[in-house]
């Protein structure tokens, strides 16, 4: 299974774009951001695959100045790989 990440390293710019993506009917839900992404502590929006073009084209237009980047983040029978996008 394959999820996509937006990173944010500001706990408050994530929140705001949560809100944001919500209000355009984007089902994104805030998650602290895995550890074994190596980005260190703050929190992701996992966005469903189907929606992140229309996430990426808000997040971009928004230029949050802690927006980390986006991660493609699978599932692998257990084992769990991330990938910049």
């Amino acid at each position: 299974m394959t999820e996509i990440l937006a990173v944010f390293r500001s706990r408050s710019q994530a929140m705001d774009c949560n809100a944001r993506l919500r209000a355009m009917g984007i089902a994104a839900n805030l998650i602290n951001t895995p550890r074994e992404a190596n980005v260190g502590c703050g929190l992701s929006l996992k966005i469903p695959p189907s929606s992140f073009e229309r996430a990426k084209i808000l997040i971009r237009k928004c230029n949050y100045s802690a927006f980390y980047g986006f991660l493609r983040m699978q599932n692998d029978y257990g084992r769990v790989i991330f990938g910049r996008i």
